[in-house]
């Protein structure tokens, strides 16, 4: 990469260190407060769900107004919350002021993402695309490395509305970095088309990329089924560790850091070697599919913990296959709008996997939950392996008449 493109990785860094904090502080806060699974499993839907549903709106402002224009107000608006929201605390009081500006910090989140991943394309467009990829989740990576232990020291000193104030100072940093990144580079995003257009036709254009596109389908599908595995273990992975298996909140930061680190190593490995896509895709799906098993059906913490570094530590190596595959597969100047509608697809199945926690975690164990979720995975990944391989032979044969 670039020497002038550091400081734009600095931002991802940054901003992700943020959000990862907050995403660390609201199932723990929420559960040592009301010492209830459910409600753990809840409050992740809750904080989740608002991010999701916003993706293709997202998407298809994209591809109407500058993504670093979006990315700029993203992080800048995503601080303001954070001191509003400890503000509010301070005045009102209630756990409930964290969870809903994680929920509306979530919101933001989407909309930088977003921007970011229409941007990488124009940015790098002279390199290797996956490696790209690998270098973004990289900086995503150091950030959820060192969110947790970062969060866990702060915790250790202050009061968790501190640690908020202090997120919100960090997301005013990542966009000092941005600011410093466009004026060094000189970059200028694409202009956006001027014609108006009606406000569903963006929605429009991108379902029917999902449904008639070769390919599209099956990266939706397969990113869905894998988020149902990744959507329990965030919602339960507190519970399980400070609860269930009785380990310390600095064990639970040190097991999220572990994860972190191993996700490092596999994306420097991506990174430095040429591994083929699907490569990528089948063996990330397997070890997460195995992972979820493993962390469900332990009695021992060190069982659970080797299910967790597998589930979280292959995650992103799967995300890298879907993310090549998808710029491979979606028009350059419909690649907002459509992106925005596959993540909401993909994603759905996250905050999903929250509300089932939230709702059956009383009636039988979360790790049932957890394995059956896994094997509902597999048998998604099964079913869309066996129709690409009959599809491909059903070409095969009409070529051959």
């Amino acid at each position: 990469m670039r020497v002038n493109h550091q400081a734009f990785f600095c931002s991802l860094f940054v901003a992700r260190l943020a959000d990862q904090v907050l995403l660390f502080l609201v199932p723990l806060v929420v559960f040592q407060t009301t010492h209830q699974v459910s409600w753990s499993g809840l409050a992740f839907f809750i904080e989740t769900l608002p991010r999701y549903l916003v993706f293709p709106f997202f998407g298809a402002l994209c591809d109407r107004i500058s993504p670093l224009k979006l990315m700029r107000v993203s992080q800048t608006v995503r601080a303001v919350m954070c001191f509003g929201g400890v503000l509010a605390y301070v005045v009102f009081g209630g756990i409930g002021w964290l969870i809903a500006l994680s929920a509306l910090c979530g919101v933001l989140t989407s909309q930088g993402f977003v921007a970011r991943e229409v941007m990488l394309p124009q940015i790098f467009s002279t390199q290797q695309f996956q490696r790209v990829l690998a270098y973004s989740q990289l900086a995503d990576q150091l950030g959820f490395v060192l969110g947790p232990m970062l969060a866990a020291v702060l915790l250790g000193v202050w009061r968790w509305e501190r640690v908020v104030g202090a997120t919100g100072v960090l997301f005013l940093l990542a966009d000092a970095a941005l600011l410093l990144w466009q004026r060094t580079s000189g970059f200028r995003a694409n202009d956006p088309p001027s014609a108006p257009v009606h406000w569903t036709m963006p929605l429009r254009i991108a379902l029917r990329h999902v449904l008639v596109l070769p390919g599209l389908k099956k990266v939706v599908l397969l990113a869905a089924a894998e988020n149902l595995v990744i959507g329990v273990t965030l919602a339960t992975s507190a519970a399980m560790v400070t609860g269930l298996h009785a380990q310390s909140s600095r064990y639970y930061a040190g097991l999220q850091t572990a994860g972190a680190v191993a996700t490092v190593l596999i994306l420097l490995s991506i990174a430095r070697n040429a591994w083929p896509a699907q490569t990528l895709g089948r063996v990330a799906f397997v070890s997460i599919c195995v992972g979820g098993v493993i962390a469900g059906a332990s009695a021992a913490p060190w069982g659970y913990a080797l299910g967790f570094l597998l589930i979280v530590g292959f995650d992103k190596m799967f995300n890298v296959y879907i993310r090549s595959a998808r710029q491979k597969i979606v028009p350059p100047e419909d690649y907002g709008k459509t992106t925005g509608v596959i993540i909401l697809l993909n994603n759905m199945t996250q905050p999903l996997a929250g509300l089932l926690v939230g709702i059956f975690s009383g009636r039988a164990q979360t790790g049932v939950l957890i394995v059956t979720l896994s094997a509902t995975m597999a048998c998604i990944g099964a079913a869309v392996s066996i129709a690409a391989t009959l599809s491909r032979r059903k070409r095969a044969l009409a070529l051959g008449k």
